[in-house]
């Protein structure tokens, strides 16, 4: 379809010059595969210029957000190894229309996990887990957006970092975490937010990249979702997560 194309390229084009465009669909009337078929063509123009697909993200994995949004589903999106931000490292702030940071939890894959798994199943896939942020940021203006816009949109994934990997065989259904930016906690949660516990998180990451028939792989990283509200970052920010037996990770906002 010509506006699958054309919406693609607009969304791409947002990311990369990191301008705001105006909504693809602001009477959220589009059909959700539609927005995730924009999603998939704007994630190919990336990977055609040399970018590696390297894991997915969840999204709305909150069950209060998915009521909100009248969902009973998450939504997912897919990472580049472009929009890795190395642990301690500086990201520039002119990469971004307004983002914001949330704290994860991030799972390695050390063999493929596709379709319906269980629990046990998807553990047992698991190489390793670790505290992780997220970055994210909407390529709409005045951060005014519909659902379509948002999958469309990469579900408003730009960035994410990770900290140190630890073994999965421990229990991390309800770890404390807290948000920190310069020093200060912003935010405090548990990864319980996440779906109750962020392993379900990676059985739907399973499930729905596997129908996208793009099964998750070997060595991906899946990010399990916002464990507390998202945070405006700007210039000058250290943003960090600290997170209960698993350590810390943050990273430094420049212009």
């Amino acid at each position: 379809m010509t506006y699958i194309t054309e919406f693609a390229t607009l969304l791409d084009d947002a990311a990369r010059n990191a301008k705001g465009v105006d909504q693809i669909d602001p009477g959220s009337k589009m059909a959700l595969a539609d927005a995730y078929a924009i999603q998939s063509a704007s994630i190919q123009k990336r990977v055609a210029r040399g970018e590696k697909r390297v894991g997915v993200k969840m999204g709305f994995t909150s069950r209060s957000k998915m009521v909100q949004m009248g969902l009973n589903d998450v939504i997912w999106g897919r990472l580049t190894d472009a929009m890795l931000v190395e642990e301690g490292a500086k990201t520039a702030f002119s990469k971004y229309v307004h983002p914001r940071a949330e704290p994860e939890i991030a799972f390695v894959l050390k063999k493929e996990l596709a379709g319906h798994v269980t629990a046990v199943e998807a553990l047992a896939a698991v190489e390793a887990i670790a505290p992780a942020i997220e970055i994210i940021d909407s390529r709409y203006k005045d951060f005014k957006f519909s659902l379509p816009d948002v999958i469309a949109d990469n579900a408003s994934s730009s960035g994410f970092v990770i900290g140190p990997w630890c073994d999965p065989r421990q229990d991390f259904s309800n770890l404390g975490l807290a948000l920190q930016i310069d020093g200060k906690v912003v935010q405090v949660g548990s990864t319980a937010a996440i779906l109750g516990h962020p392993l379900r998180s990676l059985v739907a990451a399973a499930r729905l990249s596997a129908e996208a028939g793009e099964p998750l792989q070997a060595g991906w990283v899946v990010m399990a979702g916002g464990a507390t509200a998202a945070e405006w970052i700007k210039p000058g920010n250290y943003v960090s997560v600290e997170m209960e037996k698993l350590g810390s990770c943050g990273f430094h906002v420049g212009e």
